[in-house]
Parts: C-alpha cells; structure tokens; sequence
C-alpha cells in the first residue's frame, strides 16, 4: 500500500503562481512514476505531469511552458510548480503513484480572473 498526501493548493488571480507537493509513504518501489492529474467541475480527470525516479517528464501540453514538475526521491515527494496560472487551470488536483495506481484525496486551486 502506499499512501499519498496533497498539499499546497489554494484561491490566486490569473498570472499568480502556486507550488503543490506531495508526500508518498508505505511500500514505496525504487523505480516509480509519480505525478499530478486534475478534474474540473463536470469535466474528466486529464493527465497534468508525471515524472518517473529517473527523471524523466511528461507534461500535458495544454501546460507546457507554465508548469514544472519536479522531485525529491529521498523524500519521497513530488512537485508541481504552477506558474502563469489560468483560469482554466481550476481544478482538483490529483496526485497519483505508479505502478501500482495509488491516488491522493486532492487539492483545490481555484484561479480567478
């Protein structure tokens, strides 16, 4: 089991940044991917980051340029840094652990026009 625990999400204006972490305990794997997916009201879950141990990144496109995942493997905690922030980017975000598909409770942000 593995459990994962968001933090760092909150209410800003448009262009405002915002930095989200996430801790990961249990039974964590040496070679793992870790990352952020997000859901907006009445809309699906869609990929935002991942970042595997070797770190390696993947990013949706539709936040490349703004965001920056990163993480620590001594701590086993993974970031996204958020910045230039829309609108459209108010969501839940999801942090989720993989292979075995572990998901966190989520985080509000909320981007304000």
């Amino acid at each position: 089991q593995v459990q994962l625990v968001e933090s760092g999400g909150g209410s800003v204006q448009a262009g405002e940044s915002l930095k989200l972490s996430c801790v990961a305990s249990g039974s964590i794997s040496r070679f793992n991917i870790m990352g952020w997916y997000r859901q907006a009201p009445g809309k699906q879950r869609e990929l935002v980051a991942t970042i595997i141990s070797g770190g390696n990144t993947n990013y949706a496109d539709s936040v490349k340029g703004r965001f920056t995942i990163s993480r620590d493997n001594a701590k086993n905690t993974v970031y996204l840094q958020m910045n230039s922030l829309k609108p459209e980017d108010t969501a839940i975000y999801y942090c989720v652990y993989g292979p075995s598909l572990y998901w966190g409770r989520g985080t509000q942000v909320t981007v304000s026009s």
